[in-house]
């Protein structure tokens, strides 16, 4: 039985590796071609919202020498074996609705010709692809589309534009999901802050709302309209989320609750710090609400 469980895993190993020469590596190096001699791209995605954000520095990068169109699948099914019980869209990636309020932020962004819902137009990149890579999927998130493109853009760099709004200058924004939470982190200690809001779900509020007792609350009609709470923002905290992933890519003064759990976003670029600990995290706040 020793045997046979060793030949089964050696033999399942050899598989993998056979489809990475056969299937994965020639994808790779076709997209490559593509990219280096059409002068018109068209990209796919289906993934989560932080998904679609992070895939937008490679985009952009491509864009400065070619038409770039984009385009978002929805309703595709989450595989039963990676599927959370508490994500907000239950066993689909991206609902229409999600895929609606995401489509003005997009529009914005000159880097993009054009911005759709995928209905059987023509793809030449499948940025869902990047699931099928052999990588490590504990690095920086926004990188796994660097590899599948052999694109590597500047994450340092701005790769979301909005309009500010005067209001929330001197807001400190949340936005703190009910998933990835550092059970040491304790956020009570901003209520001594002036003019704290909250974006995100309701649920989420009501979680944070404990802590925070002068903590408001606002529902943003669209993404375009949230990215642009956040550019205005004095400062921007949050976990590993849709929202932080908003944050990063518009370089704002941002802060990632991290954990030991979940290690797949960085911070990139100044005014940006990832924490652990709750010491750490009063420092921070401090130091980029102050200065």
């Amino acid at each position: 039985m020793k045997q046979f469980l060793l030949n089964f895993f050696k033999n399942k190993k050899f598989l993998k590796e056979e489809e990475y020469r056969n299937h994965t590596i020639p994808k790779v190096n076709k997209y490559s071609k593509i990219i280096a001699s059409n002068n018109k791209i068209s990209f796919l995605h289906y993934g989560h919202l932080g998904d679609i954000i992070n895939s937008l520095p490679v985009i952009k990068k491509i864009s400065e020498k070619k038409e770039c169109h984009l385009y978002i699948q929805k309703d595709k099914k989450i595989p039963k074996h990676v599927i959370s019980k508490d994500h907000p869209f239950g066993q689909v990636y991206l609902s229409e609705q999600s895929i609606l309020k995401m489509l003005p932020l997009l529009k914005k962004q000159k880097f993009l010709n054009e911005v759709e819902i995928y209905s059987d137009q023509k793809i030449d990149i499948d940025l869902n692809f990047f699931r099928d890579l052999p990588i490590n999927f504990n690095i920086d998130s926004v990188r796994w589309y660097f590899h599948l493109t052999g694109v590597f853009p500047n994450l340092s760099e701005t790769y979301l534009i909005t309009d500010k709004v005067e209001k929330y200058k001197d807001y400190i924004v949340i936005m703190r999901s009910l998933r990835r939470q550092n059970n040491q982190i304790d956020y009570s200690f901003l209520d001594s802050y002036k003019n704290i809001i909250f974006l995100g779900l309701k649920d989420e509020y009501i979680d944070l709302k404990k802590k925070i007792r002068k903590l408001e609350h606002y529902d943003s009609k669209d993404f375009l309209e949230l990215a642009s709470i956040l550019k205005s923002a004095r400062l921007f905290i949050g976990n590993l989320s849709f929202g932080y992933a908003l944050a990063e890519a518009l370089k704002i003064p941002r802060l990632l609750e991290s954990g030991p759990n979940f290690p797949l976003v960085y911070p990139n670029g100044p005014k940006a710090y990832d924490f652990y600990f709750q010491n750490h995290f009063e420092v921070l706040v401090k130091q980029l609400y102050y200065n």
